[in-house]
């Protein structure tokens, strides 16, 4: 199986971002994640536990949404929103990470910030995110990506990318475990290409039964 190449998006600066025109709505949405010594099995390594969330139609995304500048900066509009999801965090611009373009009928600027936190940290927002106001509602559940890929060479990380994930939801996340060398970009390219063709393989199953 050949590897995929990485999906890419155009990245801009903050700078930049901020003087796009009133045509474009900014998003922003956080990447929390912590180092983690375990191992599955007491022998697949854990590495990084990276947290994303069930969204209320079934998508999968990161933690954030919507920010109107007319009313906030990026960092309190995120604030705001994660305060509604998550409950006990904040976050500022020196976690900024990156913004990217959308492409797509609606003129939408992409910013992503990261935190690193402790493991304690980290299962210290998912058990504050139960108690959010937004849980059950707009946000189903937290979830921790499986960084690793198993002797099947499917599950783990293939797997979870076979997901289906809200608009640049999926980019980011490899654009992020990239830059923050968290995964090696071979082994991204790797698990994305066996993502891709167990979709295209199901697809190719469904094909018959819907044509019949």
């Amino acid at each position: 199986m050949s590897a995929a190449a990485l999906p890419e998006l155009k990245q801009i600066s903050r700078v930049e971002a901020m003087r796009l025109g009133p045509g474009w709505s900014h998003s922003c949405h956080a990447m929390l994640y912590a180092a983690n010594p375990g191992q599955l099995f007491g022998r697949i390594p854990m590495r990084f536990s990276v947290l994303m969330q069930m969204r209320f139609d079934g998508l999968l995304g990161f933690p954030g949404g919507f920010v109107d500048r007319r009313f906030w900066s990026l960092e309190d509009g995120l604030n705001r929103v994660l305060g509604l999801g998550l409950g006990c965090l904040r976050l500022t611009e020196a976690d900024y990470l990156s913004s990217h373009l959308t492409e797509g009928p609606q003129r939408v600027v992409a910013h992503l910030y990261a935190r690193q936190l402790t493991l304690e940290q980290l299962h210290a927002v998912e058990i504050s995110a139960v108690h959010s106001r937004d849980h059950g509602l707009e946000v189903l559940g937290l979830v921790r990506v499986p960084l690793y890929t198993q002797k099947d060479r499917m599950g783990g990380f293939p797997n979870f990318l076979s997901n289906a994930f809200i608009s640049t939801a999926k980019c980011q996340l490899l654009f992020a475990l990239k830059v923050l060398n968290m995964m090696p970009e071979e082994k991204l390219a790797e698990a994305l290409a066996a993502a891709t063709e167990k979709q295209k393989k199901a697809l190719e199953k469904l094909l018959p039964a819907s044509s019949s």
